[in-house]
């Protein structure tokens, strides 16, 4: 089955905007209210999280490019920011159109909506392992073209069959979203349950594709992993999101999406495409003519003939780019929210077909069409880019080896060592197989690329500490 058949199927009801705003929190089951708080439930995720420790380690993972030297380009940490600021606007903007056509949402909650969705965006790439995209991807190779059948056989010899399947589809589509839900909420040894406690409408925020890996048509695109299914499912019925298969077996559950996260998505898309562009003009990858043409290009002509005119003393071109990638982002923003306003129904409905951005007006969506394939074409193929791929996959492939022959044989003497070196939190020493492949997939994909890399030249002999 293909994630647009799960999303094309009947809904049962309709969401409800009281129900969907929660600050119930994972692992506590008894409300617990500060007296002398000031912050909502939801300014307090948004503070937990810019003080946690996964949300510091994303200033040393790639976002696009090679960490900086000299140009300072983004990395997940800035991109997470950045991602942050435009869900907010997003959110609170949202919020006052929908008092506006429903007043009996004043005083609701739903004004808490910026608060839920920039939380939810700087918890978005949480789980995404170092080196970027080609991190996931090389994970999921490797268990599926390297050592994958040895594990596979393991692993359906330890569970059922219908739970093996599951289990397997989780490794072999390794996704980072999915990743994400399990880092905030999995209970890590010596930790507290619920994990990072989020609230559960933060928490629905982050999963843009809500149903497991059995049905996510053999692609890493999938909102959690078996482990935390239980846990989804639990934020899932609190919130009252529509359930598109209710007669169906736990492996194969699928829901209709939390309506906030469209409002992530589209923060992340819209930060992604322009930001990189930026960044590219940066490094000269693109032109300063064809930047401006991109940017430029979200506006009809009369209004682009504005934005060039404009501050005419203004010579350097990386200014008018900033200034033009403000304009441009603002006017995405506006239409995602028209977009969202217009489809509320379908939405609340759960039977909304594709992102905000495809229903924005057909200069924006046209405009950002063109972004997407300049930067495939020009950006993501650059020599840079590609140096950061070729050597994560070899990292993560180096580390993935010896960790999965450290796990299968933990009594080897050197498979002893490799064990010892991963932190105690990590639970690499479970009695499963799958426990110890995703205690492993833990401790690798938390790894910042510095670490990955200083990790990988001490393994293989390149590098020894000081003595």
């Amino acid at each position: 089955m293909k994630p647009s058949d799960i999303l094309s199927a009947p809904p049962a009801r309709r969401m409800d905007w009281l129900r969907l705003i929660s600050s119930k929190r994972a692992g506590r089951k008894v409300e617990h209210h500060n007296m002398e708080e000031h912050r909502t439930e939801f300014q307090r995720d948004y503070d937990r999280l810019i003080f946690s420790s996964p949300f510091r380690r994303l200033q040393n993972k790639t976002q696009v490019f090679p960490l900086p030297g000299s140009i300072f380009v983004h990395n997940r940490l800035t991109h997470s920011l950045e991602v942050s600021s435009v869900g907010r606007s997003l959110g609170n903007d949202a919020a006052r159109e929908l008092q506006r056509i429903h007043p009996e949402l004043i005083g609701s909650g739903v004004d808490m909506m910026g608060s839920i969705v920039s939380s939810a965006c700087l918890a978005h790439d949480l789980g995404n392992p170092p080196f970027g995209h080609s991190g996931e991807r090389a994970i999921a190779s490797f268990f599926a073209e390297s050592k994958g059948q040895r594990l596979r056989e393991r692993i359906f010899s330890e569970n059922p069959p219908e739970k093996a399947e599951w289990i397997w589809n989780d490794i072999i589509h390794f996704d980072g979203n999915a990743n994400a839900f399990r880092l905030l909420t999995h209970q890590y040894e010596g930790r507290r349950p619920g994990g990072y406690m989020m609230t559960y409408s933060v928490l629905a925020s982050i999963v843009k594709y809500p149903y497991t890996s059995l049905l996510s048509g053999g692609k890493p695109k999938f909102g959690f992993f078996e482990s935390e299914a239980e846990t989804f499912k639990a934020v899932a019925d609190e919130l009252g999101l529509i359930s598109l298969r209710p007669e169906a077996p736990m492996s194969a559950m699928s829901y209709a999406r939390y309506p906030l996260t469209y409002f992530v998505e589209a923060a992340d898309d819209i930060c992604y495409e322009i930001m990189d562009i930026e960044d590219a003009h940066k490094l000269h990858i693109i032109s300063t003519d064809d930047t401006y043409d991109l940017l430029l290009g979200f506006f009809e002509p009369d209004k682009r003939a504005l934005l060039r005119n404009n501050y005419p003393n203004v010579t350097d071109p990386n200014e008018r780019v900033m200034y033009y990638r403000s304009y441009v982002i603002n006017h995405i923003e506006q239409e995602c929210v028209k977009a969202f306003i217009r489809h509320e129904d379908e939405i609340m409905e759960g039977r909304f077909q594709g992102s905000l951005l495809a229903h924005t007006d057909s200069t924006c969506r046209e405009a950002f069409g063109r972004c997407s394939d300049f930067a495939r074409a020009n950006i993501y193929k650059a020599r840079e880019v590609l140096d950061v791929e070729l050597a994560g996959y070899r990292i993560i492939y180096t580390l993935l080896d010896l960790f999965t022959d450290a796990i299968l044989e933990p009594e080897a003497a050197y498979s002893r060592l490799l064990i010892d070196r991963v932190p105690g939190q990590y639970q690499i020493r479970h009695h499963t197989l799958s426990g110890r492949i995703r205690g492993m997939l833990d401790y690798i994909t938390g790894m910042t690329d510095v670490y990955a890399l200083d990790l990988y030249r001490k393994i293989i002999g390149m590098s020894l500490p000081n003595v």
